[in-house]
């Protein structure tokens, strides 16, 4: 089929411009402002301003400032001017059109049987259906504008089918009176009202916080700062009806949910207990924090509870949408109040889901699809489903066969482990649409390297946000991996999350929603955060950027029984305190300057000053330092290197030939330091042989890390053990990761006493 449709192709590569070209190629789509849903000129939109707007269209009177400064006026006057970046437009290689051809060629074996059956067309599909590079040729710069012409390069088919402003909702309008209803959380919600006062408040307002203890999440914080903060507790018994559940997911969420039932799927008990507490507090739409969700353990079961509230959420917003189209052509324009209408953001995007991995990415799809379609006899379309499955997919032939690696490094790092992607899903009740435009999703699911390459940074010429301007409900899964990728990505997409958008993108602002306007998003913003362990990082991302209306819950368990109590090996720990007076004291890796003298970091002078020669003496050979972040790791080399001292270091930069001869020196004793950072840990978990002396620069970041380095003193010949020796450096400020690693009353203990040193003896002989 891709062959007998070469020559339309190539006439229409043929007729685009310069600027479109040039988006082909970074995108391999054109930008969604200038899709087109049918060969008909779409009516002009009319927008009522007010008098003190001047609605002249000439140049002149355009500029005229306006005498009320209003949000909506505001977000006018952040409009760009497309003329003026198409003339800075470069022009393009020849290599553009090749590359875009064979694009195209593969996007059109990639609809799924029921899709050709569901959706007769013989046009050719075009541009707007295509995916993103996957290699990452498209996370160079974010969406340009591109000059309108005669003859658009657009996927008609697709987007007559998934676009919002040309589809109407005729037969289910008397099922969507539900959405109205004043006991629907998503009404309840989107339909709250705040005042200026209130918002003025929020800065000042302390946080006013209750505890509670639910069965099985444990104990709960509930926070707000706004006036007004409920609690509640959850049923005994919960109803699917009592939880206003769009359709089709009354039915299709007990089969999908199945598997993680005891019993036979029924009605009566659709949840587990984990999930059923997750969703109650994520149908109140509050902000949660959940710190307990390992891979291992539970970690299915909650993508699994958060995949139906995203679904459920997204067809609820695309229902009222479609009703209200309906309700509009049925009235004709212009009539009926304005404010009665208003159920869009400024872009479509409404759901953003970060994952880790594309691995992660697939199974929330699959998800997807399988909440929509259930046992269904009748299937859903799915548009892009072959090429998504072979991009997000993985090869298990790929796989070492001989790899041993512990349960849960098995459970994070399986399947595809690409953390470069990011891609579109558009969805109606009864179809799904990957790989579709930014501006043309419902949901975006990326990893926050994907989303970083397309925000960019300030002074960047290419970068584009405006998609996260309207998000209403922010995912982000496993957030304790991002620790070991990149934080600062995902502080990079906070402080663009809900910012005004630069461009309209074609929005029709008598649909918007007020507080959208006013530019109050934030404050509607649910964020679902879920993670493995208790660290500042993340709880600082949740305590600074969830500022929802609705309140935010966080579950606070402490552990009673540290990891140390898991390490097998007789050895003796002796825990070093440092005495720090403030917080950058410790966390500084840098030299500063304070008036006329210079400071060196704390923690660094500590372990040089104290700790360190101790160990410098050729008895203590064999001695392994633990680093848990790569600044100090750095810092630490480069002082190794200038005291000329016997070492050697491995990191997640490090080739394999490297990491081999580094093992091999250290178990020979030909090098008496090993410098190991924790991300090398985390990505590989090599057993290091031939480890004496133990020192933890800083308590790791994983509990569990703890333990396993310390077993790894058993790879060593047997009786050296009356000489092994394990040194922890910590200070005040680590409170949480003392407590996960030695529990919550030897940390409270250890905190409160004035001693320096204290000293544990684990493990049997």
């Amino acid at each position: 089929m891709g062959k007998r449709r070469s020559r339309s192709q190539s006439q229409l590569l043929n007729s685009l411009t310069k600027k479109q070209k040039k988006h082909l190629r970074d995108f391999g789509e054109e930008h969604p402002f200038y899709d087109r849903v049918s060969r008909k000129e779409a009516k002009p939109q009319t927008c009522q301003l007010s008098e003190s707007l001047d609605t002249s269209s000439s140049e002149s009177e355009a500029e005229s400032e306006p005498e009320q400064v209003s949000g909506y006026n505001r977000l006018l006057a952040t409009l760009k001017d497309i003329s003026k970046e198409d003339e800075e437009e470069e022009e393009e290689e020849d290599s553009v059109i090749d590359e875009t051809e064979m694009n195209l060629e593969d996007g059109d074996s990639d609809i799924s049987v029921e899709e050709e059956t569901a959706v007769a067309s013989t046009d050719v599909q075009k541009n707007a259906a295509l995916p993103a590079d996957p290699k990452g040729k498209d996370g160079h710069g974010p969406p340009g504008t591109l000059e309108e012409s005669p003859e658009e390069f657009t996927d008609a088919k697709h987007e007559s089918l998934f676009s919002l402003e040309t589809n109407f909702l005729e037969e289910e309008r008397e099922g969507n009176c539900s959405l109205k209803a004043l006991q629907d959380p998503f009404a309840q919600h989107v339909n709250k009202e705040l005042k200026e006062k209130e918002i003025q408040a929020v800065a000042t307002n302390p946080k006013t916080t209750h505890q509670l203890k639910w069965p099985i999440l444990g104990q709960l914080v509930f926070s707000s700062r706004f006036q007004q903060l409920e609690t509640f507790k959850p049923p005994k018994d919960i109803d699917l009806k009592s939880l206003h559940l769009q359709k089709p997911l009354e039915s299709t969420w007990i089969k999908t949910n199945s598997r993680f039932l005891s019993g036979p799927p029924n009605s009566s008990s659709p949840f587990t207990p984990l999930q059923k507490e997750l969703f109650l507090i994520m149908n109140s739409y509050r902000d949660l924090f959940y710190p307990e969700r390992t891979a291992l353990k539970n970690g299915e079961e909650i993508r699994h509870v958060y995949c139906l509230h995203v679904i459920n959420h997204v067809l609820k917003a695309n229902a009222q949408v479609l009703a209200n189209n309906s309700r509009c052509r049925s009235q004709k324009l212009g009539v009926g109040d304005d404010d009665d209408f208003r159920d869009q953001g400024l872009t479509r995007p409404k759901v953003l889901i970060v994952v880790p991995f594309r691995e992660a990415a697939l199974r929330v799809v699959q998800l997807f699809i399988s909440l929509l379609e259930g046992d269904s006899k009748k299937k859903i379309t799915v548009s892009n489903k072959k090429r998504f499955n072979g991009e997000y997919g993985s090869d298990p032939e790929e796989r070492p066969p001989n790899l041993k690696r512990p349960e849960d490094y098995e459970a994070v790092f399986v399947g595809n482990i690409d953390d470069h992607f990011r891609t579109g899903v558009a969805i109606l009740q009864r179809s799904i649409r990957l790989y579709a435009p930014f501006y043309s999703s419902d949901i975006l699911i990326a990893s926050p390297l994907g989303l970083r390459t397309i925000i960019g940074g300030e002074g960047e010429k290419k970068r584009d946000f405006d998609f996260l301007s309207s998000i209403e409900l922010l995912i982000i899964d496993q957030a304790d991996i991002y620790l070991m990728q990149n934080w600062e990505h995902v502080l990079h997409l906070m402080n663009h999350m809900n910012l005004l958008p630069l461009d309209s993108h074609g929005v029709d602002f008598s649909r918007v929603r007020m507080w959208s306007l006013n530019n109050w998003s934030k404050y509607y913003r649910q964020t679902l955060l879920f993670g493995a362990l208790q660290d500042a990082q993340i709880n600082s991302v949740f305590n600074k950027y969830c500022v929802n209306v609705q309140g935010q819950v966080a579950v606070r368990n402490v552990p009673m029984t540290g990891c140390i109590s898991h390490v097998l090996v007789q050895l003796p720990h002796v825990f070093q305190r440092m005495e720090a007076e403030n917080l950058a004291s410790v966390i500084d890796a840098s030299q500063g300057t304070h008036g006329s003298r210079m400071v060196l970091n704390t923690w660094f002078n500590f372990f040089v000053n104290k700790i360190l020669p101790q160990y410098r003496d050729a008895v203590m050979s064999h001695t392994l330092i633990y680093v848990p972040s790569y600044f100090d790791f750095v810092r630490l080399r480069n002082y190794f290197k200038k005291e000329d001292l016997n070492f050697t270091h491995i990191c997640e930069y490090t080739q394999k030939s490297g990491v081999s001869r580094a093992r091999h020196f250290f178990l020979q004793g030909e090098k008496q330091f090993l410098l190991l950072t924790e991300r090398f840990h985390f990505y590989k978990r090599y057993t290091i042989k031939g480890i004496r002396n133990l020192i933890f620069y800083e308590l790791p970041t994983y509990p569990h890390f703890y333990s396993e380095v310390c077993n790894m003193l058993q790879a060593t010949t047997r009786g050296e053990e009356a000489a092994w020796t394990c040194t922890v450096l910590y200070s005040k400020y680590d409170a949480q990761r003392l407590a996960a690693v030695v529990g919550v009353e030897r940390a409270a203990q250890m905190l409160q006493s004035k001693k320096n040193v204290h000293l544990f003896i684990t493990g049997e002989r």
